[in-house]
């Protein structure tokens, strides 16, 4: 029984071991594969098309660190070509050879660097057996060193512009010091001496209204002098200027704060120039040489004034023409009231009525003022023809051949448009005819647009 259970026992496995071995057979013979090799190469395919390969990855972020690289060269190299240029620029002002040549050499050789850059990037020839890392930073170092040299020589370019500019101040200073130095001196001369600006050899036979005009200018700068010492001193007196101002010219608008000062310089003309047509100021008749001798007498007392101190004139002849007219012009123009209140005293005007010269800054700019009105009024009557003054009533239309204006402001219209008919507001300063020459006199304009 047992022989029979052992034999039936293997059969049955060798008939299952040539199952299987069939089933092998066919699948090798079909080409079909077993489930995990069929799975092991449906997975390696989709790898190997979806993440590419480690070879690729690195190719491609060394080829990215190249072109970098490459970009770094290039600004590097721009940065130098400019660094060259500015040396270069530097080096012919001052001129200096040498820094010229070293920086042509330096200037040529970046340039030649850039066109073997483009050269290689248009070959598409990039060299990438560099260490692009390095490369970098080099490059990197190159452009900060080149972009230092420029800011270097740019600063050197602008301190050395600020010593030519201070060595320019310095010597314009001292021109100034040395003019201003001159300008003291001639006015000192010209207050002492009283020299009117024109030729000492003058002569009767040879007078000419450009004489005169001279005269008259430097009658105009000494009246203003006075006049701003007279300002001066009313407003440290605490006098409401513009309440004065208006009580000299009622009714006119100021086109500017300061010109009211055209207003008591108006004053000071009207009293100083009354009577000016007369001999000796003096409205009343009196006997006179005939009209050569006549001539003759002012000009000498024209010649003999013109070149002395106002105040020693006035102590070395106190009963002269030119005393009376002086002592009566002061009194007229300075009222007790004014000088009491800007001196506290009378004590100037009773040195005057006795005939004395006051040694005061004020009356000495009085005298000085006097004198040249004096003397203009004198050259006036040594002319061989008739010399007249003239004003220009107030509202009078403003010409151009008899009228120079001191308020340009008054010729614009509020929104620009030219002002067609201005008109006078007050005479500043008188004007004069010598034959058929006109000196213009000095007008101030109305403001229309606050009337």
């Amino acid at each position: 029984m047992d022989s029979v259970k052992q034999s039936t026992a293997i059969p049955s496995k060798n008939r299952l071991s040539r199952t299987f071995a069939k089933v092998l057979h066919i699948r090798a013979l079909t080409g079909i594969a077993p489930d995990d090799e069929i799975q092991k190469k449906t997975n390696d395919h989709l790898k190997s098309s979806r993440v590419p390969s480690s070879d690729d990855e690195d190719e491609s972020v060394r080829d990215s660190a190249v072109k970098e690289a490459f970009l770094a060269k290039l600004f590097a190299g721009i940065s130098a070509v400019k660094a060259a240029y500015a040396e270069l620029q530097f080096a012919q002002s001052p001129y200096d050879a040498d820094g010229i040549q070293s920086a042509d050499q330096i200037l040529v050789l970046e340039l030649k660097n850039l066109s073997e850059l483009k050269q290689c990037y248009l070959k598409k020839q990039l060299d990438t057996t560099i260490c692009p890392e390095k490369t970098l930073v080099l490059a990197e170092i190159k452009e900060q060193k080149c972009l230092l040299q420029t800011y270097e020589i740019l600063s050197k370019k602008l301190d050395s512009q600020l010593k030519l500019k201070n060595s320019e101040i310095m010597f314009l200073e001292e021109k100034l010091a040395e003019v201003d130095t001159d300008n003291k001196l001639l006015e000192k001369r010209l207050k002492s001496s009283g020299q009117l600006g024109m030729p000492e050899d003058i002569h009767l036979s040879g007078l000419s209204p450009s004489h005169f005009i001279t005269c008259f200018r430097q009658t105009v700068k000494s009246i203003r002098g006075f006049v701003w010492l007279l300002i001066r001193e009313m407003e440290s007196s605490g006098w409401d200027l513009e309440a004065a101002a208006s009580s000299i010219e009622h009714g006119v608008v100021f086109w500017k704060q300061n010109h009211n000062c055209f207003a008591f310089e108006s004053f000071v003309c009207k009293e100083i120039f009354d009577g000016f047509s007369y001999p000796n100021f003096l409205i009343r008749k009196e006997s006179l040489p005939e009209q050569k001798e006549r001539r003759r007498l002012f000009f000498d007392r024209f010649m003999e004034l013109k070149s002395v101190r106002p105040a020693d004139y006035l102590a070395w002849k106190p009963k002269s023409a030119f005393a009376m007219f002086c002592r009566s012009k002061y009194l007229a123009l300075v009222h007790p009231k004014l000088e009491a209140s800007l001196f506290d005293n009378l004590d100037q005007r009773n040195l005057v009525n006795l005939g004395e010269c006051p040694e005061t800054p004020f009356f000495l700019a009085f005298a000085e003022m006097a004198k040249r009105v004096w003397l203009l009024h004198c050259l006036a009557l040594s002319f061989d023809y008739e010399v007249s003054i003239f004003q220009v009533t107030n509202g009078a239309r403003f010409s151009e051949v008899y009228m120079d204006s001191l308020s340009d402001e008054a010729f614009l219209l509020s929104d620009g448009t030219p002002q067609t008919d201005p008109r006078v507001a007050f005479t500043v300063v008188p004007g004069f005819t010598i034959g058929k020459t006109v000196i213009q006199c000095q007008v101030y304009l109305m403001n229309l647009a606050c009337t």
